[in-house]
């Protein structure tokens, strides 16, 4: 094929006739800032900034043919000020150096709504991603750390638990980041963050790092920049993570989304077993822990561990190595702590060696990339001037009944559509 004849097609057309014709490898180059469909490919010198480089391999035979779009780390730092990029280089230096300030300060940044230190977040993000797959590397392929959800009803004990937990851990040598999440309130919009106040002993270890976060009405009982906290805490070296979410019972599906394990803790007075399964969420649990195992509550606490493990046995079983495990514990005198512990190693080294677990993260990163794009969209679509123009008027209609909302729903996307066919 003639390669300057592809150059005054569309996009699409380019695209389509290109995949139709066999042969080896081209490399193409797109402005930066053009999306498919909107402009002409230009021929330019790779190194020229602001763009990005397309590459299209379509093997002869026609059976393969992959379209890997390469953007380097180089294309996301080019429109940084000096300003800019001598900040990011300072929290990443800080990151791998272990510096609890500096991740501190990472996380306020990718927790930022202002979409100027939503890129900078991302390209901080994808320097420690890059720092992140080197160690790993140097690591045999293993990950680096173990990450935990631990969820649970109100009042289970949770905080108190990890407080208990931690120290355990820390003593041993491990170095452990806590991600305790709280409800943000659906009134005043704000929260508490008081996790930290009963993690007293916790928060003063050197070796521990505790960031309360707001869900700001996320629902999963996970923020929406958890996921990219985790990685900025794996880069710090903390080589466990444990996330404390909301505790809400029926919508905690997003945390096991992002961990290795999940643990459910339970209260002895938390209901019958039928109670666990009406709430769905013991579906999702790798270990149930009983809490608060002592004084009067022992023998409580022994009748839910029997009937949880009878519950369990009617579930569906959703690893080939691992059967999840009901135990009992108590971090007031800290029976049971140590034992479970051992249970959640035994967890990771089963997963591990099955191959489970690499494919467990694969996955998770592919749901977590679906997540972001359907609110990215969803913001998209809010901020959209010929869209934002009409949902007042529609939200009145709708309020006084004169429209249905699956109509006025159907209007707004048909204008959005309206308007990008325009385009």
């Amino acid at each position: 094929m003639n390669i300057p004849r592809l150059l005054p097609y569309p996009h699409q057309h380019f695209l389509k006739g290109l995949l139709r014709t066999p042969f080896r490898c081209y490399h193409f180059i797109f402005p930066s800032r053009t999306h498919l469909g909107s402009e002409t490919p230009r021929a330019q010198p790779f190194n020229s900034p602001g763009l990005h480089r397309t590459k299209l391999m379509l093997l002869s035979n026609g059976l393969e043919r992959k379209l890997c779009v390469q953007t380097t780390l180089k294309d996301h730092t080019e429109g940084l000020s000096d300003k800019e990029q001598r900040f990011v280089d300072k929290l990443y230096t800080g990151i791998i150096q272990g510096q609890r300030a500096c991740l501190a300060e990472a996380i306020t940044l990718i927790e930022s709504t202002h979409s100027r230190k939503k890129e900078l977040a991302q390209v901080l993000l994808q320097k420690v991603l890059v720092y992140h797959r080197e160690q790993e590397q140097l690591n045999k392929g293993k990950p680096l750390a173990f990450r935990v959800g631990l969820s649970g009803p109100p009042g289970a004990g949770k905080s108190t638990f990890i407080e208990y937990f931690g120290k355990m851990l820390t003593e041993r040598g491990h170095k452990l980041s806590v991600l305790a999440v709280d409800p943000s309130s659906c009134t005043s919009g704000g929260s508490l963050l008081g996790d930290k106040t009963r993690m007293t002993e916790l928060s003063r270890d050197m070796n521990a790092y505790i960031r309360p976060s707001p869900t700001r009405g996320t629902l999963g009982g996970v923020t929406r920049t958890t996921n990219e906290a985790i990685l900025l805490c794996e880069g710090a070296g903390y080589d466990i993570i444990l996330i404390e979410t909301v505790g809400v019972g029926q919508s905690e599906f997003a945390v096991a989304d992002m961990v290795d394990m999940f643990v459910l803790l339970l209260p002895p007075a938390g209901g019958d077993e039928l109670q666990g399964i009406k709430r769905g969420i013991i579906e999702m649990a790798d270990l149930v822990a009983v809490t608060k195992s002592d004084g009067d509550l022992i023998v409580p606490a022994r009748r839910i561990q029997a009937e949880y493990v009878s519950a369990l046995k009617l579930l569906r079983k959703r690893s080939e190595v691992w059967k999840p495990k009901v135990i009992r514990i108590s971090a007031r005198s800290g029976e049971g702590i140590s034992e479970m512990w051992d249970k959640m190693k035994e967890f990771r080294e089963l997963m591990l060696a099955s191959g489970e677990l690499t494919a467990k993260r694969q996955k998770q990163q592919k749901v977590w990339m679906w997540n972001l794009i359907q609110e990215s969209v969803l913001e998209h679509f809010r901020t959209h001037p010929m869209v934002r123009e009409q949902i007042p008027l529609l939200e009145k209609r709708v309020l006084v009944g004169a429209l249905s909302p699956g109509l006025a729903a159907d209007f707004l996307l048909k204008t959005l559509k309206a308007e990008t066919n325009t385009i």
